[in-house]
């Protein structure tokens, strides 16, 4: 059986309870090592073999996993934030499904998420925001047909915009081509949660020209919308006046 296990976004203490025992139980560990924080894997084993798959191949990830499988050791593959966005590991399992390799998929904390939690946001604000965008700058890898950032732009939806660090200024063109307004407020977040991250707040019309001059140029998550603002309506979660399924909302004074 081998484990995929999402690492989360840099901070070993957002590694799932499952992910870690796993982690610190395995005889095998291949991880991403040019995103994952090494102290997420401080507590394996005396005797663990370690490969980082930043110099490896599919093919020879795919030999480590099945010598594991044949010697009836435990393997682990360790993936940044989530392995379902932008993890590459779905090729994984279906080469393993060729092989006739049991695996099993632990979810981690994306950097998504830890980039919400270190700028004290929420994505999702009424009256702002209902939808998410998880995407990317066109790059060696094409978008599909509808996919492309002035596209996704015209929904003005929170949009969080993932390998694109080194596009930005192609990036806020697209995005205020598509419709954003240029005054729509932007964060660049370097290594969420990580003891070197570093925040740069701004809009589309400056947020370029900021992170340059941070020095950012890999490694950050850029998030785009009015939800990063401080005017929105209040939920009706907790409205003293709406009925839920759990408690009768109060009648409001005439």
């Amino acid at each position: 059986m081998i484990s995929f296990i999402g690492a989360g976004p840099g901070d070993p203490e957002l590694l799932t309870i499952k992910g870690k025992r796993l982690i610190d139980d395995a005889d095998v560990i291949i991880y991403a090592g040019s995103l994952v924080n090494p102290d997420v894997l401080s507590g394996h084993k005396e005797g663990a073999v370690i490969h980082n798959s930043a110099l490896m191949n599919l093919d020879e990830v795919i030999d480590v996993m099945e010598k594991a499988e044949k010697e009836g050791k435990k393997c682990v593959r360790v993936h940044t934030g989530d392995p379902a966005i932008y993890g590459a590991h779905r090729e994984q399992m279906d080469r393993l499904d060729a092989l006739g390799i049991a695996y099993e998929v632990i979810p981690g904390v994306s950097s998504f998420l830890g980039t919400a939690a270190v700028l004290n946001k929420e994505y999702t604000m009424p009256g702002k925001s209902q939808t998410v965008i998880l995407t990317r700058m066109e790059g060696r890898t094409p978008m599909p047909p509808g996919e492309k950032l002035v596209d996704l732009a015209k929904h003005h939806a929170s949009m969080v915009i993932f390998l694109s660090i080194g596009f930005m200024d192609e990036m806020t063109a697209q995005l205020m081509e598509g419709g954003y307004e240029p005054t729509t407020p932007v964060a660049v977040v370097y290594k969420a949660t990580w003891p070197d991250q570093k925040i740069v707040i701004g809009t589309l019309e400056d947020i370029a020209q900021k992170v340059k001059d941070a020095g950012i140029r890999k490694t950050a998550l850029t998030v785009v919308g009015d939800f990063l603002g401080d005017e929105y309506e209040l939920s009706k979660l907790y409205d003293k006046y709406f009925t839920t399924e759990f408690r009768q909302g109060q009648e409001r004074e005439e």
